[in-house]
């Protein structure tokens, strides 16, 4: 999702010598090929968008994989990076990085103040892998290389499926069947309580573009819109969307993850980019892009 939208995003800018491989084409944990990969392309700049990502239950489902997978595959598009001599390199993570109860609106200094969320402490861990990879090979060789950590992304070619996918479109999934079915009740995970922040895909593609532009700092940096609402308020603006009129039921058995991380996003505003697409907006034309799928 994040990959193709920054593609959309330099095609539309111009740029027109792009280097891209699907998964199926180059396999990112696969020491190897990566190395392969470098040598013979020579990027210049890089966007590490790829990652093994999921939901609360995949999450806490594949532990060992959301680790090994993404510490391999950041490993060696960095370290790669680095032997190749690329210009610049801006590598993404999320906002789970945080501490399960960090003070909010999360500010980028929160890092390593607290434990993490335990359904997805093993990407997490991943993650701040990632970012101090990137300090240290910034500190020892000098390589300009910089995260991002966008909050909850949602938009084109998003994962609706229902074990493996994030609360968004999950939900969208499940209000767009229903209705299609007449159904009277949706039920939904957990206790609709915890806050969520929602930033649409093409915005944080445009924030990417620029902090490549406008961004040379060690640490990472807050992408988000600066604003949040309970899951069970995103519930009922889902349902309003795809037109489902029954009872939206909760079932508090089931986890509910963090209970808010709204991102602290007072860093990147200040160096001049905010995000554009309002979340009715974006989820209205993601209703539309998708509403024909199930």
């Amino acid at each position: 999702m994040v990959g193709s939208a920054i593609l959309r995003k330099l095609q539309a800018d111009g740029y027109q010598n792009l280097l891209t491989a699907t998964s199926s084409q180059l396999d990112l944990k696969n020491q190897a090929a990566v190395a392969e990969f470098f040598e013979k392309e020579k990027p210049e700049f890089v966007f590490m968008a790829a990652a093994k990502v999921g939901g609360i239950v995949a999450n806490n489902t594949y532990r060992a994989e959301f680790l090994f997978d993404n510490l391999m595959m950041q490993n060696n598009v960095i370290h790669n990076s680095y032997l190749q001599g690329v210009k610049k390199l801006l590598f993404l993570g999320s906002s789970c990085i945080y501490p399960k109860l960090a003070p909010q609106p999360l500010k980028e200094d929160s890092l390593l103040t607290g434990p993490l969320e335990h359904t997805n402490e093993p990407y997490a861990i991943a993650k701040i892998a990632g970012v101090k990879m990137c300090d240290a090979y910034r500190d020892q060789y000098g390589c300009n290389f910089i995260s991002a950590m966008p909050t909850n992304l949602y938009g084109p070619n998003d994962n609706y499926d229902l074990l493996t996918s994030h609360v968004l479109p999950a939900l969208l999934r499940k209000f767009i069947e229903a209705t299609k079915r007449g159904d009277e009740r949706v039920i939904l995970w957990g206790t609709g309580t915890p806050y969520r922040e929602f930033l649409h895909v093409d915005d944080c593609a445009d924030a990417c573009i620029f902090l490549m532009h406008h961004y040379d700092q060690p640490g990472h940096i807050n992408v988000g819109t600066g604003q949040d609402l309970m899951i069970k308020d995103l519930a009922a603006l889902l349902a309003d969307i795809a037109g489902f009129k029954g009872i939206i039921d909760h079932d508090p058995s089931k986890p509910d993850g963090t209970p808010r991380k709204l991102m602290d996003v007072s860093k990147i505003h200040a160096l001049g980019w905010k995000a554009k697409i309002s979340l009715r907006d974006g989820l209205r034309s993601v209703y539309n892009d998708v509403k024909n799928q199930f």
